[in-house]
């Protein structure tokens, strides 16, 4: 079983390319430290998102994933990622996720990497 920080880790290089290759996703900071720390926030605020809403948007539209075969994923994806945005904005974290098309676009690019780092990354065991 994956322990918190590794997934935390794996969170935060998921955003990181995300946001390196989408000019709509940013990620903003005084220095190099500070970018860090924001980065490491919000890749937390993003777990915490997927850990409690996630499952009951999951539950709700379980239909629609009979229906479009599991491609509602790709949407609930970027609606997490618009969420955690939105959150961001909230808690003054300097990330932004510019409309629905790039949200989908880096929820694809973050559950692709942060799949590839789990794979990759050490076990607790």
């Amino acid at each position: 079983m994956k322990t918190f920080a590794v997934k935390t880790i794996a969170n935060a290089a998921a955003l990181a390319v995300a946001v390196w290759l989408l000019k709509d996703i940013t990620l903003t900071g005084g220095n190099t430290g500070r970018t860090a720390l924001t980065l490491i926030l919000v890749a937390l605020l993003f777990g915490l998102v997927n850990f409690v809403v996630k499952p009951v948007v999951k539950l709700l539209s379980f239909p629609l994933f009979i229906v479009t075969l599991g491609l509602i994923t790709l949407v609930i994806n970027a609606l997490m990622l618009l969420l955690t945005s939105w959150l961001a904005g909230k808690v003054d974290l300097a990330f932004h996720v510019e409309g629905f098309w790039t949200a989908v676009l880096g929820g694809l690019i973050i559950s692709i990497v942060s799949w590839a780092l789990n794979m990759v990354m050490p076990d607790k065991d």
